[in-house]
């Protein structure tokens, strides 16, 4: 009945796993026997688990990019102990839970961290930005959602019941076929990263559609904002981009079950057929992860610098070409292993061309700040620190794409510092930003700053300690993966890495202590009036926090910056000539069983339980077609209830005073900012 689930499957064979299984098994009690005590499941589920608003969904994805990075955070600095505890000795980690950790560390931070984290984030703010209701597919979006929660619990469930992969995040055969790793971990990094990369395709068609098709009355593709540009081509790779990366996991998952050869040199594979796969999704990926962080340092650093964008058009082509270049790069992942060096110069100038319309992006940001009236706020702030940090990660990535250079450093931990480099500035600094810049739209209260700038303190002087000495160290030679140093020399840096690895997650502690006090002060934080940044985009014309219709009439658009052209004209906070019924699309529990049948389905794969992985895809197609039957799926929300909410917030509006820009950050701010011009 449970296939290969035996008792041997417990952690007992490391006091730090046995630890870490113990960690993750409390959590879910103590969050399970909360939620009973409270009695809050009828709430959670009607409320957020069953929901299609698209806010909601949003929200939930950074909860779980949140959560995910929690622990991948801490492996990571279990990882940085280990390597400066052990110069010429063990060390407190063992070789093989040293691999898992790297494995696990590596296949969160990306699959369910950084892309639920943007995901949530283009959720909750695109469709705001366009002026739509909700996105193109509302039951698409929570199904995907919960594809990427069944993963994540993939991932979870791995922590505590058997070993995971010991082959990168990557998964390369041969060493995650059958011959070399007979146990289950690879099948939990097969199935794990399958539900993700299927939920994230959905998601590309999803965006892309919304963007097409249902942007507000007027609002040409030129006149979005930026966000919504990086939103509309990271939608675009991840549906041309995750079907490659399925194929791979699939075709992996073939060698090891029924024993065919797709990667097996000499049995009529070729192990370099994976690495074009994934590599194919691997790069288009890199960008997938960075352009909505581009996004939000456009929007971010317009609005607190309270200039318009400089080189709008530029930074729209820029987008586009990042987008294309993207696909034209894989290859210089794997310079060293034997390709033409005709090959090698092509993607070496491809790799070296990319850089451009980056460069292109750096200028216009600092000629948007330049003579603007900039505010150092937390978002702000980590946008400062993007552009200074990412421009040293780019010139380090400008070496690697040199193959000569690139075969000198290949391996060793220069390029953990490189991919460190570009993600944390880049993808992570940007998602911090955007978390901070939207937090009051989604909840109706401010962040508390002072513990804001500590986080962003931590991060930062974190990020330089942690990874900046790898550099010294790959250029001396030492190999990245190592779970044991033979070089005394090693010792001294590898001692700052350590301390700066600590400061990370001090930064890390330090938001999830800014949000409690936060909540704890939130009366004193209000900003109902919904605009307490003097904010540019659609977004900021409606309460906060937005209402489930996002706008009691859909807005007419006549240019860039909506929003702010309103307030110069003097048409925000207006009634409208006249309301109606708006539909909004009904609670459904297709998403949760989905998601929760799709881990079932991964488990029983796992662990080779196929009574349950067959009784799993049942409920998921059968809950597919049921709901194909299902014809009431939208309620009204009469146009009465419409106009009572709209005019209580419009008295509010109009009873406030506007900040100036000096007082944002207190309690005076109560979401009506003073307009600069």
């Amino acid at each position: 009945m449970l296939g290969n689930l035996t008792l041997q499957a417990l952690p007992t064979y490391s006091a730090v796993a046995a630890t870490g299984a113990s960690i993750a098994v409390l959590g879910a009690v103590v969050t399970f026997g909360l939620i009973t005590y409270l009695k809050k499941w009828r709430y959670l589920w009607t409320e957020w688990f069953t929901s299609v608003d698209h806010k909601r969904i949003g929200i939930m994805y950074i909860v779980l990019a949140l959560v995910m990075l929690t622990r991948a955070v801490i492996e990571g600095v279990l990882m940085r102990l280990q390597q400066a505890d052990a110069v010429n000795q063990p060390g407190f980690l063992a070789p093989e839970h040293f691999g898992q950790l790297f494995t696990t560390h590596g296949t969160i931070m990306i699959f369910f961290m950084a892309m639920p984290f943007l995901t949530g984030l283009i959720n909750y703010a695109m469709p705001l930005q366009i002026g739509a209701r909700d996105v193109a597919f509302p039951l698409l979006n929570s199904i995907s959602l919960w594809l990427t929660g069944g993963g994540a619990g993939i991932m979870m469930m791995s922590l505590v019941l058997g070993k995971f992969s010991t082959g990168g995040w990557s998964g390369y055969p041969p060493y995650t076929e059958m011959a070399f790793q007979p146990g289950v971990g690879p099948d939990y990094w097969i199935w794990a990263v399958t539900l993700s990369s299927i939920g994230t395709m959905l998601t590309g068609i999803n965006f892309a559609v919304t963007i097409y098709k249902g942007r507000a009355p007027g609002m040409k593709l030129m006149d979005m904002p930026l966000f919504t540009w990086t939103a509309l081509c990271t939608s675009i790779l991840m549906i041309f981009a995750m079907p490659p990366l399925t194929v791979a996991t699939v075709l992996l998952a073939l060698d090891r079950y029924v024993g065919t050869h797709f990667f097996t040199n000499g049995m009529g594979g070729n192990m370099m057929n994976y690495a074009n796969l994934f590599w194919l999704f691997g790069h288009p990926e890199v960008y997938i992860l960075i352009l909505p962080a581009f996004g939000v340092y456009s929007e971010v650093i317009a609005v607190f610098s309270s200039k318009r964008l400089y080189g709008y058009t530029s930074l729209v082509w820029a987008t586009m070409a990042i987008a294309v270049l993207s696909f034209t790069v894989w290859l210089h992942h794997f310079f060293t292993m034997g390709q033409d060096a005709n090959i090698n110069a092509f993607f070496s100038i491809a790799t070296m061309t990319i850089g451009i319309p980056t460069g292109v992006k750096i200028y216009d940001w600092l000629f948007t700040m330049y003579r603007g009236r900039v505010r150092f706020s937390v978002p702000m702030l980590f946008s400062l620190a993007f552009l200074v940090t990412f421009v040293i990660g780019g010139m380090t990535g400008i070496i690697l794409a040199v193959p000569p250079l690139d075969f000198m450093v290949h391996n060793t931990v220069f390029l953990v510092a490189h991919f460190h480099n570009m993600l944390i500035p880049g993808l992570l600094y940007g998602m911090i930003a955007g978390y901070e810049f939207w937090f009051p739209k989604a909840f109706g209260f401010r962040l508390n700053e002072r513990w804001g700038r500590i986080a962003f303190f931590c991060w930062v002087a974190g990020f330089y300690l942690a990874f900046m000495p790898l550099y010294v160290l790959g250029l001396e030679g030492m190999p990245r993966r190592s779970v044991e140093v033979f070089n005394n020399g090693f010792l001294p840096w590898l001692i700052v890495a350590a301390f700066g690895a600590l400061l990370l997650f001090s930064g890390l502690a330090s938001l999830f202590v800014q949000l409690w006090i936060s909540v704890r002060d939130r009366e004193h934080n209000r900003v109902p009036v919904g605009d307490p940044w003097d904010g540019r985009g659609l977004e900021w014309a409606i309460p906060a926090p937005a209402p489930e219709y996002n706008f009691a009439v859909v807005p007419q658009v006549h240019g860039r910056d909506a929003f702010t052209a309103q307030k110069e004209e003097g048409a925000a906070y207006r009634a409208p000539a006249k309301y109606e019924d708006i539909g909004v699309p009904k609670n459904s529990a297709v998403g949760p069983v989905v998601g929760l049948a799709g881990a079932a389905c991964a488990f029983g794969l796992v662990w080779h339980i196929w009574w349950l992985a067959i009784a799993a895809l049942v409920v998921i197609w059968g809950a597919v077609i049921a709901r194909s039957f299902v014809r009431d799926t939208e309620r009204i929300i009469p146009a009465e209830e419409i106009e009572a909410e709209q005019r209580a917030w419009l008295e509010q509006a109009h009873s406030v005073r506007a900040i100036d820009r000096d007082l944002e950050f207190t309690p005076e701010n109560k979401g009506l900012a003073e307009t600069m011009t």
